[in-house]
């Protein structure tokens, strides 16, 4: 009898470490966007102050190419307010890249839109 009742037990610690651990798959990480060195200008981007320009801040290693996307309906710019670039207008779906050579924190904002507001920190 004393064996009967320790093999349920066993069994029964058994059969309960097998449903505590999960076998479900985890959720897949979301893929870096390509090149991972975009900046995006979102809709209604006009309206967003400081969300202007996504992700913002926006930091980046001396030497990378950073694009900026207008995902918008409308034109935009992204000009450095100390003069580092410049994209003249951007139009709706069109892009501007900028290779960021030189160390340091640099503002930026629509030259049409002047409360669209980014920061691009260089390192």
């Amino acid at each position: 009898m004393k064996f009967v009742r320790a093999g349920a037990a066993v069994a029964l610690i058994i059969g309960m470490s097998a449903c505590g651990s999960s076998s479900s798959p985890s959720s897949p990480s979301p893929a870096p966007s390509p090149g991972g060195n975009s900046v995006s200008i979102p809709v209604n981007a006009s309206t967003l102050g400081t969300s202007a320009y996504a992700p913002n801040p926006f930091t980046v290693s001396a030497g990378t190419t950073v694009t900026w996307t207008n995902n918008d309906s409308i034109p935009h710019t992204s000009t450095a307010d100390g003069g580092a670039w410049n994209s003249g207008s951007i139009a709706a779906g069109g892009h501007f890249s900028f290779t960021a050579q030189t160390k340091g924190t640099f503002t930026y904002h629509c030259t049409i839109h002047p409360g669209m507001i980014g920061t691009l920190v260089v390192q």
